[in-house]
């Protein structure tokens, strides 16, 4: 193994079922080499995700599961991790594996190879999309730099992943996706070296997506961003 510092990586599942084999083949040669490990939370699924997890649940060494008995959110799902993530480092990345366990590995190498323990914020900057998304991650962008006076780019990329002194009140987190600007303001706030490295994605291999399935749940989408960024700008907790 290499020496390498302590990650926790966070997952949550929703209705994630046609997808989960698939995702544990991927993520599990990863603890080969980094001091890793994966926390799989089932994010109040309605299919038969809880299921499968409570049939693997542990079966894989430093694969931990939480459970969820009502989707609250994505960004709740994330806080249910943090409890009890143990790294020096804590992230997160989509179930449906978008973004590849070969990009993640950059991310580790990063981070492994910087001598010094300085407080880090490391954000992908998504490749290879399409005009339409983009058209919406530059309305966000440009929104949220107005909005906050920070110049924030492709705010909603992943992986995300941060030294652990970033959240010092998990309770606090948005229950939502602005989970990402909460905390990418926050490292921008308390002077946290940010890096953006760049990601390829690939398609979803199974299974669909609950939230961006074209334009109707897009412009949902974003409207209910809009919404939580001014929430945020008036330090309320974004339900």
């Amino acid at each position: 193994m290499l020496e390498s510092k302590k990650f926790s990586i966070l997952i949550p599942c929703f209705n994630e079922g046609k997808s989960l084999v698939n995702l544990i083949s991927q993520i599990t040669p990863l603890q080969q080499d980094y001091d890793l490990e994966f926390i799989l939370i089932e994010n109040g699924s309605i299919d038969d995700s809880k299921d499968f997890f409570r049939g693997i649940e542990g079966i894989y060494k430093n694969i931990r599961i939480v459970f969820v008995d009502k989707n609250r959110g994505y960004g709740y799902g994330i806080q249910q991790g943090l409890k009890i993530a143990r790294g020096d480092y804590i992230g997160w990345i989509h179930a449906d594996l978008q973004v590849t366990t070969i990009e993640l590995r950059k991310f580790f190498d990063y981070i492994n190879g910087l001598d010094s323990e300085n407080q880090l914020f490391v954000k992908g900057k998504r490749l290879n999309r399409s005009f339409f998304d983009l058209i919406f991650t530059f309305g966000q962008s440009v929104f949220n730099t107005i909005l906050f006076g920070y110049k924030l780019q492709d705010i909603g990329a992943i992986p995300t992943i941060f030294t652990r002194t970033l959240v010092d009140d998990i309770e606090a987190l948005p229950n939502d996706f602005s989970i990402e600007l909460f905390l990418y303001l926050q490292a921008i706030r308390n002077n946290f070296s940010i890096k953006r490295i760049p990601v390829s994605l690939v398609e979803r291999k199974m299974g669909s997506s609950s939230w961006n399935s074209g334009l109707k749940s897009k412009l949902k989408q974003s409207k209910r961003i809009f919404h939580d960024s001014l929430l945020i700008k008036k330090n309320k907790k974004v339900l």
